[in-house]
């Protein structure tokens, strides 16, 4: 299973986004007030946007930019699985002789993961114990992994409020 958008070289998805510059207000003196060093990025295909202003440079924050859209579209973008869906090789590459999952967020594989991750308690009504017997994890393995990442566990919530279940706790 390919998220075709999470693979892309960096400069490849940028050029499928709407990029804006603008100045930031708050700390830097007064080359913030003269630069245009915020990025806004819109993807065209997809319709997720994100921001970055925490740096003076453009440049920086248009790199932190790239990132975001990375993991906006993992937590967003569902495609279905089908009914012999298999964990893909990058996922048993994020996991341990134990079946963890041992993917960090700063591993640029993360974002596949969280997709792959999502794509898979969507197709089980966001059942987590279902979920985690298709990719063949523990399910407490799978609320932890899911508990130590704040918007992946917001996102998780909400699927499952939607589906008239109870959050996760």
């Amino acid at each position: 299973m390919s998220h075709a958008f999470l693979v892309l070289e960096d400069s490849a998805l940028l050029r499928q986004c709407d990029v804006d510059t603008f100045r930031s207000s708050g700390p830097g003196g007064q080359k913030r007030n003269k630069t245009s060093s915020g990025v806004r990025l819109r993807h065209g295909p997809t319709g997720v946007i994100v921001t970055a202003v925490e740096d003076r440079s453009q440049h920086v924050n248009k790199a932190r930019a790239v990132r975001r859209l990375r993991a906006a579209i993992a937590l967003t973008v569902r495609h279905p699985i089908g009914d012999s869906y298999h964990p893909s090789e990058l996922l048993r590459s994020c996991m341990n002789a134990q079946a963890h999952l041992i993917v960090g967020r700063r591993d640029e594989r993360y974002p596949l993961a969280v997709a792959e991750i999502l794509d898979v308690l969507a197709a089980s009504g966001v059942k987590v114990s279902e979920a985690a017997k298709l990719m063949g994890i523990p399910t407490s393995h799978l609320v932890s992994f899911v508990e130590n990442d704040p918007k992946l566990w917001q996102c998780v919530n909400q699927l499952r409020a939607a589906a008239g279940l109870r959050p996760l706790r």
